[in-house]
């Protein structure tokens, strides 16, 4: 009997490229690799993209499967902005989605045509991530650069292209660039930025190839590779999210959203109106604090990290990285209400549940802004590297009042894009792969009532400390 096809999908993340060879058939992982990246620490963040290159080989031939892979798909750290001369070869170091130096052209790019002109047009308001901007920089402070500029590529875009000798994306990854739209390019929005269209790689249709395996390449010559897409996009692929199923990720920085029918267009900023890696959208929010910073806390109380304590009055807004939702880019943290009883174990809940605080208030504009509800009863699927603490767990619960399911599936960023490689071999929908892999299954934690004190308390808190930290800040 004939071995089932394998696939590969990779992940080409910030810090590290990862990837999985797996069984097309059952969805059981038969490999992994893993290979670092180098991030620049000076004054912005940037990468080589030719490690990243490099990365890839190493860590599809670390899943013991490149010689047997029948597809290939790549998803890939979202906003990076890779320039490229006329032979393909960068022309200096990518500028990821954290280098902030874009910002103050952000700011003038919203300035100029306004909030709700762009929500409208591109389905978000430029911040310093977006790619846009940070051509608009480029063109600022390296007009020789910009000059020389060939061609405009994503990261995802990049590692395809080395792959295939194509220039490709897909829509869910351009739509987090700032000038791509249902429609196509923006070719008014290029114009604001001076951007040729002609330098900018073709939209591959959702589920079609990108192209095919050139020679020379860790895997096989004439591999199909499809059109791969956004981290963000490829994780919810990986979770075959139904409409309206709301995701809260827990890592670094906490991000929340929803696969929705309707298309978002929130002009406050706070909702990123994103594709998803289908036909439908892919609303997003995105806060700074989260379990980076509640560990910060509990290390500073001399705690474990899921050494809570019920009951107190206390409010922690654990805004240590200053925040993005909602957008205090000068705050920082604030305890308030400490009484001569408080422990360390109630201050460590209070930053918890300021942190999920957050994400739930964030979550609910993601889900109006893609014109989906959830009700009081649905569940929340919770991921990322927190998923698995009890305190995430059940303060997720607390303050939500819904059930909470932990997904079974690992590694959701390259599991999604080999879903896109499934869909090539089978001819089935990337989401209906994903769906019937599973990988979005797992415990289910039952709902318990509301706090809605709690809720109530740093709401009030919020709305206080905001007008103290505007202040501040001007």
């Amino acid at each position: 009997m004939a071995a089932a096809p394998v696939v590969i999908g990779v992940d080409s993340s910030t810090q590290a490229t990862k990837a999985v060879a797996v069984d097309v058939e059952t969805g059981e992982v038969l490999g992994t690799g893993r290979a670092p990246h180098t991030v620049s620490a000076g004054e912005g963040r940037e990468s080589d993209p030719r490690q990243w290159g490099r990365a890839f080989d190493d860590a599809v031939r670390a899943t013991g499967h490149a010689d047997r892979a029948a597809a290939v798909s790549i998803g890939g750290q979202q906003h990076g902005l890779v320039v490229l001369d006329a032979a393909g070869a960068p022309l200096r170091p990518a500028l990821l989605w954290n280098d902030v130096r874009s910002a103050p052209q952000a700011e003038a790019l919203t300035a100029r045509l306004g909030a709700h002109s762009w929500a409208g047009r591109a389905g978000s308001v430029p911040t310093a991530a977006f790619t846009v901007a940070k051509w608009a920089w480029l063109r600022d402070n390296e007009p020789h650069t910009a000059a020389a500029t060939a061609a405009v590529r994503l990261p995802h875009d990049y590692l395809t292209g080395r792959l295939t000798g194509a220039g490709t994306t897909d829509r869910g990854d351009a739509s987090g660039t700032g000038w791509w739209t249902p429609a196509g390019y923006d070719k008014d929005l290029l114009g604001l930025v001076g951007l040729d269209p002609a330098l900018l790689p073709e939209v591959v249709p959702a589920g079609a190839a990108a192209g095919t395996v050139r020679a020379g390449a860790a895997l096989r010559e004439g591999v199909p590779v499809a059109a791969g897409t956004g981290d963000n996009m490829a994780a919810a692929l990986g979770l075959g999210l139904r409409p309206g199923v709301p995701v809260l990720s827990l890592g670094t920085s906490g991000t929340v959203y929803a696969v929705t029918r309707g298309r978002p267009a929130d002009p406050t900023g706070t909702v990123a109106g994103f594709a998803d890696a289908g036909e439908d959208w892919l609303p997003l929010a995105c806060t700074l604090n989260c379990t980076l910073a509640v560990d910060r806390i509990a290390t500073l109380l001399g705690r474990e990290r899921d050494a809570v304590e019920a009951g107190g009055t206390a409010v922690v807004l654990p805004f240590l990285d200053g925040e993005r939702t909602p957008n205090l880019p000068n705050a920082s943290g604030l305890f308030h209400g400490l009484r001569h009883d408080t422990t360390p174990g109630q201050l460590l809940q209070a930053a918890y549940d300021g942190a999920v605080h957050t994400l739930l208030v964030a979550l609910e504009d993601v889900l109006r802004q893609g014109g989906e509800s959830a009700g009081a009863g649905d569940e929340l699927l919770l991921i990322g590297g927190g998923a698995q603490g009890a305190a995430w767990q059940d303060t997720v619960r607390r303050l939500s009042g819904r059930p909470v399911r932990v997904p079974q599936g690992r590694e959701l960023v390259a599991l999604g894009a080999a879903a896109q490689a499934a869909g090539l071999v089978t001819g089935e929908s990337p989401y209906d792969v994903a769906r019937r892999w599973g990988a979005a299954d797992g415990p289910l934690l039952e709902a318990v009532p509301r706090d809605t004190e709690a809720v109530e308390r740093i709401a009030g808190t919020l709305s206080r400390a905001a007008e103290l930290m505007t202040y501040r800040q001007a």
